[in-house]
């Protein structure tokens, strides 16, 4: 694939940041992922208006050019001809001394990667899937609220704890905070539905302020379904009429099954799809 490096395309083998970058020193970058829909990027403001926070938190001298990275990535759909795509777009602190910095970022490095999406399933979203709860906990976040940052061991580490559950193939993995509540999956924000509100763990649990989770609270409130946030138990989940998943690729992602580290099984509802999860669904893009 060609990505683009501060502005430039490139040959994704002949890609190379520096190995004084503190983004691989000391973690210290930031990033975005979404897709495109028409090959406009969808949401694109949002992202990068929690891009620039997080950067002016870390003190990564950064600024948002819409107008720009819009061309860049209709270059980047032309020059690998691609339609429609997964787009990563990163922003790395930038090459300094070795040892913690004393000022400012003032020169970061630009990252677009694009890759086709994933193909879409559309029995998942007929049928629903199933979520793990993991042992694992939610770590906390970095600051007062999470980064979405290059620190990633978390995760990683979710990952490879739902690798370990026989029964949970395809499931997406759950953590909870240190302190018992439900947090957030492995690459999804979550939501659960009951006496026809929508609830949704709250950012105090250290969850990721996800993009595609205030979009989607917003649509519920276009429809005029009562939203709230919380601190919420698993128990909330297994008693619920309806749970799904968010991120910004998969968009919505109905959950019917909940599996626990021992095995057991609980079905969502009616094992089907409820009604606010579909009415999302079909609003999701179109809105």
């Amino acid at each position: 694939m060609i990505i683009s490096i501060n502005g430039i395309l490139t040959e994704e083998t002949q890609a190379v940041v520096s190995v004084y970058d503190h983004g691989f020193l000391y973690g210290i970058g930031l990033f975005e992922t979404f897709r495109t829909y028409n090959r406009k990027p969808f949401l694109l403001a949002e992202h990068l208006r929690r891009l620039t926070d997080g950067c002016h938190e870390l003190g990564i001298a950064y600024e948002p050019n819409l107008q720009n990275l819009t061309r860049l990535i209709e270059e980047l759909l032309q020059a690998n001809h691609l339609e429609e795509a997964y787009i990563r777009y990163t922003v790395s602190a930038g090459v300094e001394a070795l040892g913690l910095p004393t000022g400012d970022y003032t020169k970061p490095s630009e990252i677009i990667y694009i890759k086709p999406l994933p193909p879409r399933d559309e029995r998942t979203y007929l049928h629903g899937k199933a979520l793990q709860l993991l042992k694992l906990p939610r770590n906390t976040p970095e600051g007062m609220y999470r980064f979405k940052s290059f620190h990633y061991m978390n995760n990683i580490l979710a990952r490879r704890e739902l690798g370990q559950y026989a029964w949970a193939t395809g499931a997406e993995g759950l953590m909870l905070s240190e302190d018992g509540y439900v947090a957030e999956g492995i690459v999804s924000n979550l939501f659960f539905v009951k006496n026809n509100t929508l609830y949704t763990p709250s950012l105090d649990t250290g969850i990721l302020p996800g993009i595609t989770r205030a979009h989607v609270i917003d649509l519920a409130q276009q429809l005029q379904f009562p939203t709230q946030d919380g601190l919420y138990r698993w128990e909330d989940l297994v008693d619920a009429e309806e749970v799904f998943l968010v991120n910004s690729i998969q968009e919505i992602v109905p959950v019917t099954t909940l599996y626990t580290p021992s095995g057991q099984v609980y079905t969502v509802g009616t094992g089907s799809p409820g009604p606010i999860t579909r009415q999302l669904i079909q609003r999701y893009a179109i809105s």
